[in-house]
């Protein structure tokens, strides 16, 4: 509905904190993970941060069977959980420290068995699998030597013969020849050309096999002195949090050859050669920051992580060497399962890459068994081609309006106003600093969308209906009209003044989703600035604390309050967002509809199937939105017709556009080169609407599924014997109008029948065309992965029988098997089909500039972030109870799904009857709190009221409020605001990320739940405190007093 009337959709996977950026940067891919009966293929297995028994119930059981198999298990938690009970070794980092921890047994696997040479099958599979052979350019800047960008065939005076897409082909040296070469695979290969898009070992120019050279230590040209950044030197307001005292530039000797380039001579070096050094490994060149022994307290040895983490330096040395050990014996057979807990810190991706790392340094991913796993909910949509279509419109109307949701809640939130982290904390001692200097959070967000790397909503100033008049009386296509707009600054980007009433988004549908409540980061700010309505922000802004402004926003002093019109909300209970919405649709819930569900933990597709209709005036989703898009169309006539839109399209992963600038960041609005939309800034495409004719499009399947076709992922095919199958099926629509003749999609049936007809995951001839589609690209063999199932079409009533195992797909990186479990990467390794990234390989390096002015080509450890939240209001208001400082913590509950349940009555008799925050023993001492005492928890961001937990489970330090309780069940007062208690998300703000904004550069680009920055939550930290008085706030202000002693209610 909303993408048929030009509306916007936000994303969510990113703005819940589940999108792991690590996985695109890595990857190419948003994720793909191992299902969970793979477990029981493995013979070690790594439970880092997830707590399998209690989030991961009904798959627990291969997680305790595989052990009598032998398999070892190792977990990995803060606080004593319920997977610790189940694991031979249990590890304790502090929280926040995992990227240290991983780090230091990444030192140990590639001292024993890359530099020592100790495993033929990890070395062939990370030259074959990985960019550690690649050529990385050596840059000298201010005096010192460090690692630029990778080596490109543009780089030569010929080119390497390569004519297509020169800039984005990266080099390696051929141990065969000691030639540099291109290999096939590479990113410059997949867009411009057919048949060379492939893993197969060869040289792109003259198709000789070849022999990718990993290390440069035996034949070089010279040794030279390479800086790299340290930042766990880095100090922070709370102490459980501890900093080293090495510098911030760590210089290593690296083994170099010395390359004739169209600018003259130039050091290269191999990425493995780079990676050793980072990680403090001596490649036998020596150094002063290489360990001579594990017990060196040198950067990302077990001794020097033992002091971050607090985890004994026996135990990281000994489960490192295990899990290599067994992955050598095993070819592959380590996995790590991965909770999004760790995803949930600032520096996510570096808790993440560096446990991808250890697993692509053993030769983990695409081996049964093996590999990263990541779950985060019911989060794969496995007939995702045939879904998109349906959901976005794309049968009628290409492209839709997308929207990042991190920068959306950020942006119009007002969050940004408030922010306290400055971008010279996060960059690399390495950095040009004065180039980012004039730089705010905010203000990166606003350069990227204006170089069309991420998407913006609002999008222009003015009205998309009257730029495309506009540009039509100007006698101009409408993407130069507004690049000419933009340039001469007559036109400017809403994103550059979101507190200007032009800009402000107006209405908000809400979807089954808890947006305002359990998913909100800066749930208060929401409050404020969204709704205009009563709020517990507790910290000043900007301008109140006289602090530097942002460069690139138009600063208002009063920021505005209640930005939004209208909010809507459809759900099946009356959650936090229902309560603040002005209007609620009540949905169909379990057994009242008809549906589709996938998982990523199982390879079946299952329906919801409708036992019973809705009860009393709710409606299935379909159908509600069948019937505002019937009431609109009847509304139209008279105040829209057809009209002519135009939709600012960010520059997409898996097009051709993501080649866009490949050696350099270069802005127009700076002049530093012209704006060209889909290529420096996004690209802007009319899209032409008949409004009264929303209903009928809504309920047929559009023309644009022959006409162009569908796709996903790069590839695309035709679709005119499904569209033609479809209208037999669901009949065709008979009546006049824009949609006669075409399949009907009338009932929550028809709907889901489009999808599994489309889908190449529910029909074998789909998924046949999609491999055949491949082809093309690899110049391989596929077909034969779909052709036993080619006859194979799943109908809603064949999964109302029973539940069908899908078919496989070229859009997802496993096969499904009768021989094989489902395990991501499996097609890539075994197939040689490339993963989507520059370099055609699981990446170690990210090259992109951005990428290394913070510090983060390779992976390192970045201690969390100072959020300087709790000095403002550390004694604004004492109650005489003594109060301590804790990290924050939110992990996932058992006893829910998200907020769903979690207010039952039956469960809340069994639990304490309300809200509830675990803490340490030793920290409830401190301050006087027993075990079912009221307490007070607060910051900047504002406060909450709640029971302690007191457990010895819990570290010193830290707090835990099990994610989605609501305020809707027995929560009083707050003391420090004086309105009810908030909820767990009251005391976070989001605070994004500048590398997660970075686009147009291969697998660093935008795609809706892709890439893109994420809400992060964890770095935060809270003042606790006794509650003096419980006011219940059940009275009228003015009438008798809601205070209760303490002591009544204990």
């Amino acid at each position: 509905y909303l993408s048929l009337i030009g509306g916007v959709c936000l994303s969510f996977y990113d703005w819940y904190c589940d999108l792991p950026p690590a996985s695109p940067q890595v990857w190419g891919e948003q994720t793909d993970v191992p299902e969970s009966a793979d477990w029981y293929n493995s013979s070690y297995i790594m439970a880092w941060g997830s707590n399998v028994p209690q989030t991961r119930t009904p798959d627990a059981h291969f997680f305790t069977e595989v052990r009598y198999k032998g398999t070892k298990i190792v977990s990995v938690t803060p606080d004593y959980s319920e997977v610790a009970k189940l694991s031979d070794i249990w590890l304790n980092p502090r929280q926040g420290t995992d990227a240290a921890m991983a780090m230091a047994m990444g030192h140990v696997i590639l001292t024993e068995y890359h530099a020592k040479g100790q495993s033929d099958y990890f070395d062939d599979y990370t030259r074959l699998y990985s960019d550690m052979p690649f050529l990385v350019q050596i840059d000298e800047q201010d005096g010192v030597y460090v690692a630029g960008r990778t080596l490109r065939a543009s780089d030569f005076a010929d080119n390497l013969g390569q004519d297509n897409n020169p800039d984005w082909k990266t080099a390696v040296i051929d141990a065969n020849t000691d030639q540099v070469v291109i290999p096939n695979g590479t990113v410059g290969s997949r867009w411009g050309e057919d048949g060379n898009w492939n893993l197969e070992a060869k040289g792109l120019a003259d198709g000789n096999e070849i022999w990718p050279l990993k290390s440069l230590v035996k034949k070089h040209d010279e040794v030279i002195s390479v800086g790299f950044p340290y930042f766990g030197n880095l100090g922070n307001d709370q102490p459980i949090f501890v900093a080293t005292d090495h510098d911030s530039v760590l210089f290593h000797n690296i083994p170099v050859r010395k390359i004739k380039t169209r600018d003259g001579d130039k050091y290269v070096a191999t990425v493995f050669d780079l990676m050793l050094a980072n990680y403090g490994v001596d490649s036998g060149l020596g150094g002063d920051n290489v360990a001579k022994s594990y017990d060196d307290d040198l950067p990302y040895t077990p001794a020097w992580q033992e002091k971050i983490t607090g985890v004994s330096r026996d135990k990281v040395i000994t489960v490192a060497r295990e899990f290599a050990d067994n992955a050598d014996k095993t070819r592959g057979r380590s996995m790590i399962i991965i909770g999004a807990a760790m995803n949930h810190w600032y520096h996510m991706d570096m808790n993440y890459r560096g446990v991808i790392n250890m697993l692509v340094m053993c030769g983990c991913i695409g081996k049964s068994g093996g590999g990263w796993a990541h779950y985060v909910g019911q989060e794969k949509l496995r007939p995702q081609t045939g879904w998109q279509p349906l959901a976005f419109a794309l049968d009628w109307h290409r492209p839709p309006r997308h929207m990042n949701g991190t920068s959306f809640f950020y942006n119009h939130a007002n969050q940004w106003r408030y922010e306290k982290l400055g971008v010279d904390e996060i960059l690399s001692p390495l950095a040009d600093k004065k180039k980012w200097e004039d730089y705010s959070l905010i203000d990166c967000n606003v350069r990227s969308e204006r170089m069309g790397w991420l998407p913006s909503a609002p999008q222009l100033e003015e009205n998309p209906l009257e730029l495309t008049k506009l540009a039509k009386e100007a006698g101009k296509p409408t993407a130069d009209y507004i690049a000419e707009r933009l340039k001469d600054g007559s036109l400017n980007m809403s994103c550059e003044d979101p507190d200007n009433p032009k800009n402000f988004p107006r209405n908000m549908f809400i979807w089954r989703s808890n947006i305002l409540g359990s998913s909100g980061k800066g749930h208060e700010y929401m409050l404020k600035h969204l709704l205009g309505t009563q709020n517990g922000v507790l910290g000043k802004d900007i301008g109140e604390r006289g602090a530097k402004r942002p460069s690139e926003v138009v600063w208002h002093d009063k920021a505005p309050e209640g930005k939004l019109d209208l909010v809507v909300t459809l759900d099946f209970r009356m959650s936090t967002t229902c309560l603040y919405s002005d209007i609620v649709l009540p949905a169909a819930t379990w057994y009242e509809k008809n549906d589709l569900n996938t998982s990523d933990m199982h390879p079946f597709i299952h329906p919801l199937s409708r036992a019973v209709d809705p009860a009393w005036e709710s409606r299935s989703d379909w159908d509600i939105y069948k019937g505002l898009a019937k009431k609109f169309s009847e509304l139209c006539p008279g105040h829209l017709g057809e009209e002519t839109d135009v939709v600012a399209l960010p520059i997409l992963h898996d097009t051709p556009g993501e080649l866009a600038q490949g050696l350099d960041v270069k802005e127009w609005k700076k002049g530093e080169i012209d704006p060209i939309p889909g290529k420096t800034m996004p690209a802007y495409v009319d899209v032409v609407r008949n409004y009264p004719d929303t209903y009928k499009k809504f309920t047929a399947l559009g023309p644009l599924m022959t006409k162009i076709g569908n796709g996903g992922k790069g590839i695309s095919w035709n679709t005119e014997p499904e569209y033609k199958f479809l209208g037999e099926l669901n009949h065709v629509v008979t009546e006049e109008g824009v949609s006669k003749g075409m399949p009907r999609i009338e009932s929550d049936i028809d709907a889901t029948e489009v999808i599994l007809s489309l889908a190449p995951e529910t029909n074998g001839q789909v998924a046949v065309k999609a491999w055949g589609a491949l082809e093309k690209f690899t110049g391989r063999a596929h077909k034969h992965l779909a052709l036993p199932k080619q006859d194979e079409k799943i109908r809603f009533r064949d999964i109302q029988a029973q539940p069908r195992k899908i078919i496989s797909s070229p859009t997802w990186s496993g096969l499904e098997d009768e021989h094989v479990s489902y395990n991501a990467g499996y097609t890539n390794v075994h197939e040689l089909i490339p993963w989507r990234t520059l370099t055609g390989r699981q990446q170690f390096y990210q090259d992109h500039s951005w990428m290394r002015d913070f510090g983060e080509g390779f992976c390192v450890y970045k201690p969390p972030i100072n959020t300087k939240t709790l000095a403002p209001v550390e004694d604004q208001k004492s109650n005489g109870n003594p109060q301590i400082a804790l990290n924050w913590i939110t992990p996932h509950q058992k006893w829910g799904i998200h907020s769903t349940y979690s207010e039952n009555l039956l469960m809340q008799t069994l639990s304490r009857g309300g809200p509830i925050v675990w803490m340490s023993e030793v920290d409830a001492q401190k301050i006087g709190v027993e075990d079912n005492d009221w307490i007070e928890l607060y910051n900047v961001n504002g406060a909450i009221a709640c029971r302690a937990v007191v457990s010895q489970r819990v570290n010193e330090g830290m707090c835990m409020m099990y994610h989605a309780q609501e305020k809707i069940i027995n929560t009083p007062g707050s003391e420090m605001t004086g309105h009810r208690g908030g909820i767990h998300n009251s005391v976070t703000r989001a605070v994004v990320k500048p590398t997660h904004m970075i686009g147009g550069y291969a697998q660093l680009s935008y795609g809706f739940n892709y890439y893109g920055t994420v809400g992060s939550n964890r770095d935060e930290f809270v003042i606790c405190r006794k509650m003096d008085k419980v006011d219940w706030m059940d009275e009228p202000k003015d009438g008798v007093s809601g205070n209760h002693d303490h002591e009544e209610l204990a």
